[in-house]
């Protein structure tokens, strides 16, 4: 197994040790400040401790970091694998700088999203941490497929990603909103991205069967080529070069 095979599985590594649990250990904070709200309201007091709500916070930034961690980590083994195999920094120099500057740009729009307090900066940084995610994910390299966008670990994760750092700009909203308006489109959205991250262990199971190792690739590609995933093919041995990975 090659470094780049080693980045590769850095992602679904660090979604099952981290970001799914951090969703199960959020979900039922949720559920328990929701049900402390009720009983508060019904009968003035509950048993369930203040605390849920500050721990639920917290979850929630963490989860948000995580998640566009993650993101970011498969968005670099994809574009910086594409950029190695094709010479970009010779042929574009340009362009690879771009890219570089544009995960800075992303980490640093995200890490300032969590200092910012005033509503018009929150709004800023998470308007660009955005846009950084989304220009990223055009790169040439990415593992999309386009072609079944509605099926895509790609879409959905930069789906749940956008949600969650939106969920985080308004964070301070919610709980200075006595109408609830903040609070209601905080659930509707929270709502959404777990759907989304339920849909993200389907796909990203598919992901892991379809994206090779770097000694499949060649094989691989050729059964691409052939559409070989809609049809009987039969394919002949590949000549790869004298190199002992191959062997």
């Amino acid at each position: 197994m090659e470094f780049r095979d080693i980045i590769l599985l850095l992602h679904p590594v660090i979604a099952v040790l981290v970001v799914f649990p951090l969703i199960g250990i959020l979900v039922n904070r949720a559920l328990q400040v929701r049900q402390r709200r009720l009983q508060t309201l019904a009968a003035g007091k509950s048993k369930i401790p203040a605390t849920v709500g500050q721990e639920h916070t917290q979850l929630g930034r963490w989860l948000t970091g995580a998640v566009v961690g993650i993101v970011l980590i498969a968005f670099a083994n994809d574009i910086f694998g594409n950029i190695l195999d094709k010479q970009l920094w010779a042929k574009a120099p340009f362009q690879v700088v771009f890219i570089g500057l544009l995960f800075v740009a992303a980490i640093a729009s995200l890490y300032l999203l969590y200092q910012a307090k005033q509503k018009n900066w929150r709004g800023i940084f998470a308007t660009l941490t955005g846009i950084a995610l989304v220009v990223l994910g055009c790169q040439d390299g990415i593992y999309r497929k386009t072609d079944q966008w509605y099926i895509s670990h790609y879409y959905h994760g930069l789906t749940a990603a956008l949600l969650m750092i939106f969920s985080l700009s308004i964070l301070p909203d919610i709980y200075k909103d006595k109408t609830n308006r903040w609070r209601k489109v905080h659930i509707l959205l929270s709502s959404i991205a777990l759907l989304l991250f339920i849909g993200q262990g389907i796909t990203g199971t598919r992901a892991l069967l379809e994206v090779p190792l770097t000694w499949q690739e060649p094989y691989i590609n050729m059964l691409y080529e052939q559409k070989c995933d809609t049809k009987s093919c039969t394919i002949q041995q590949l000549a790869l070069p004298q190199n002992p990975k191959y062997k």
